[in-house]
This record gives structure tokens, C-alpha cells and sequence, in this order.
């Protein structure tokens, strides 16, 4: 194993005082039930196109259809792997992201840099009782989003990250 696999796969990784923290393990149901049910709404079309369509659809149509649906469900299958993969870390200087099961991406945002932490709820996350952490920052690249955190954490991590970007700011 070389130094790169064995730094991306250590769960300490890429600051070993501080440990990931996760989200919500429950969020990986509302991912299940999304990805399913675009799964459906793709199987209804493919069926709808060989059932109900008079004419004959083109190969091309009804295969590429029937490969999407079968990404899909495999994407499907991988939602509690990829929820497990999302986790966070605050650092004295920034909060750490991670997401991504093939390609992990980390991204350190600084406090400084937080202009806005905004905290959103829809009807599948609600019923759940999970919240998304949305983050905007200086840079319109970062675009970084923490789906899953229980609403009540949700809310004390965004006054947290609030109170560090104020303090983080002043200097400005």
C-alpha cells in the first residue's frame, strides 16, 4: 500500500486529534428513497415505450433506457456506503468536508471565508427529523453542503460556525 491509499483510507486522516465526525445514518433512507424513485420514473418510461407505444421504439432508445435503469439501481444499492463516506471535522482554523466513495473530495473551509450558513429542511429530510447545513462562502467553487445532521445539531453547528466566522472576520 503506498503512502497515498494508506493517508485516504485512515479514518484519522488528514489530522489525526481529530475524529470525522458523521451524519446521521438515517439520511441514508432518504437517499435510498430518491434514487428509487427516479429508478421508477425511468422504469415507467421504458415500460410505457415497449407497452403502451403502438410503434416499435428504437434499439438504442430501449437499451440505453434499460442500462440507465440498471446504473440507477446500482447507484441505488450504494446509498448507505456513500452517507457512511460524508463526514466533517472543525479545526481551529476551518471546517473539513468529506464525501465520496470512488472519488474522495475533501474540502477545508475556512471560517473566515463563511458568509452565510443556512440550514434547510424538505418534506423527506423533515419527516425524518435531519436538516442540510448549506455553506456559502467567498469563493463560488466551494459550494459545500452537509446533508443528514440531525435538525437539532444542524442548528448548534450553524451558530457554532456563525459565532467562528464573526470572530474570524473581524480582523477583515
Amino acid at each position: 500500500m503506498n503512502d497515498e491509499q494508506r493517508i485516504s483510507s485512515d479514518p484519522q486522516w488528514p489530522n489525526g486529534e481529530f475524529e470525522w465526525q458523521r451524519v446521521s445514518p438515517k439520511y441514508a433512507v432518504a437517499d435510498l428513497v430518491l434514487n428509487l424513485l427516479l429508478d421508477a420514473v425511468v422504469l415507467v418510461v421504458l415500460v410505457v415505450l415497449l407497452v403502451v407505444v403502438n410503434e416499435q421504439p428504437p434499439v438504442f432508445v430501449t437499451v440505453g433506457l434499460s442500462v440507465l435503469f440498471v446504473l440507477l439501481l446500482v447507484n441505488s444499492l450504494l446509498a448507505f456506503r456513500r452517507v457512511k463516506a460524508i463526514g466533517y471535522i472543525l479545526r481551529e482554523d476551518d471546517l473539513l468536508f468529506r464525501r465520496g466513495i470512488m472519488f474522495e473530495r475533501v474540502i477545508a473551509v475556512p471560517y473566515g471565508r463563511l458568509q452565510m450558513v443556512d440550514v434547510t429542511r424538505g418534506p423527506l429530510l423533515r419527516s425524518l427529523g435531519l436538516a442540510t447545513l448549506k455553506f456559502v462562502t467567498a469563493s463560488a467553487a466551494t459550494g459545500v453542503n452537509l446533508p443528514g445532521l440531525r435538525f437539532e445539531d444542524a442548528e448548534a453547528l450553524r451558530d457554532r460556525l456563525v459565532e467562528l466566522a464573526e470572530t474570524r472576520r473581524s480582523g477583515l
